[in-house]
């Protein structure tokens, strides 16, 4: 199956490691310096995100910065949406989080949720973070599409 075929839109997919077999965008130099953070389709057809946190992710506390975590609920928004962009372009009009929970070193942090309104220009996502399992953040965004990039 191909990246377009699985619906990702120009994602690469992960050759090695934990997240073998998983896909990212590999076109977003912050995102990517950021995780790199994962996706994949599940079998009901919504997407997980995910990353493993490492101590460039903690702040001065030893846990999670909540700068990261907004990082990839941002990330786990057009995940969220992959198949309602379809391949398009769009940015985040608005992304907006509350903090449940901390996140230690090593955890394996995970993002579900659904896409509430689309159809349109705008597209609504609702989610929420866990670590182990755990609720860390629970998150709402908006998406705009955005045209056509020229050739």
């Amino acid at each position: 199956m191909t990246e377009t075929e699985y619906g990702y839109g120009g994602a690469v997919r992960c050759e090695q490691g934990e997240f073998e077999g998983w896909y990212h965008w590999n076109h977003d130099a912050f995102e990517t310096q950021s995780g790199p953070f994962y996706m994949l389709r599940q079998d009901d057809g919504s997407y997980l995100s995910a990353f493993r946190a490492e101590d460039r992710h903690m702040n001065g506390a030893g846990f999670m910065h909540g700068g990261c975590l907004l990082t990839f609920a941002d990330f786990a928004l057009f995940g969220i949406a992959t198949d309602e962009l379809n391949g398009g372009n769009a940015v985040t009009l608005n992304l907006a989080g509350d903090f449940l929970g901390a996140v230690p070193n090593g955890s394996l942090v995970e993002a579900r949720g659904e896409v509430t309104r689309g159809g349109g220009k705008t597209i609504f996502v609702r989610g929420m973070v866990t670590a182990d399992g755990n609720p860390a953040l629970s998150f709402t965004g908006i998406i705009r599409r955005l045209g056509k990039k020229p050739v």
